[in-house]
C-alpha cells in the first residue's frame, strides 16, 4: 500500500474517531503530497515515488521541529505542545530513527571507506552519510557527529 492510500484510509479513521489533531496533521500531509504531485506533473498525471513521498513527510516533520524550538524559545508552551502532538503523528509515517550509536557507527564506516582524515574531507563524508542515512537520522545530528569524528 502506498503512502497516499494509507493517508486516505487513516484520514477516514481519524474522521470517525473525532481526533482533531490527527485529522489536521493527516490533512496537511495529504495536501503537501498533492502539492508535490502537481509540481512534478508533466503533460498529464504525475505519480510520486516512495522517496519523494518520504521527502515531503520529512520536510513537514522538520518544520514542526523548528516550530517547537521557536515556540519554546518564545515562551509559548501551548503552541509548542500542539506542534509536538502533530510531530508525533508525522513520525508514524517516517522510517524508524536510528540511535546515536548506530548513526555514529555508520559515519565511522563512511570515514574509513573514504579515507577522510580532516575537516577538509567533511563534504565528501557528509554527502555519503546523508545518502546512507536519509530519513533515518536528523541531518543536524549527522553533521555534528561528522564534525566531532573528523576533528578528533
Amino acid at each position: 500500500m502506498s503512502l497516499k492510500e494509507r493517508i486516505d484510509r487513516e484520514m477516514k479513521e481519524a474522521l470517525k474517531s473525532g481526533d482533531k489533531t490527527r485529522l489536521n496533521t493527516i490533512r496537511s500531509i495529504r495536501a503537501a503530497l498533492l502539492e508535490k504531485e502537481v509540481s512534478i506533473r508533466v503533460g498529464g498525471k504525475g505519480e510520486l515515488s516512495e522517496e519523494q513521498e518520504l521527502e515531503v513527510v520529512m520536510g513537514l516533520a522538520k518544520r514542526r521541529r523548528d516550530a517547537i524550538e521557536q515556540f519554546t524559545a518564545g515562551n509559548r508552551p501551548d503552541l509548542a505542545e500542539n506542534e509536538a502532538a502533530e510531530l508525533a503523528v508525522l513520525e508514524e509515517y517516517l522510517p524508524k530513527q536510528l540511535s546515536d550509536e548506530e548513526v555514529e557507527a555508520a559515519i565511522r564506516d563512511i570515514v574509513t571507506q573514504t579515507g577522510a582524515a580532516s575537516m577538509k574531507d567533511m563534504g565528501k563524508v557528509m554527502g555519503l552519510a546523508m545518502k546512507a542515512l536519509k530519513g533515518k537520522a536528523d541531518g543536524g545530528k549527522v553533521q555534528n557527529l561528522v564534525k566531532a569524528i573528523l576533528s578528533a
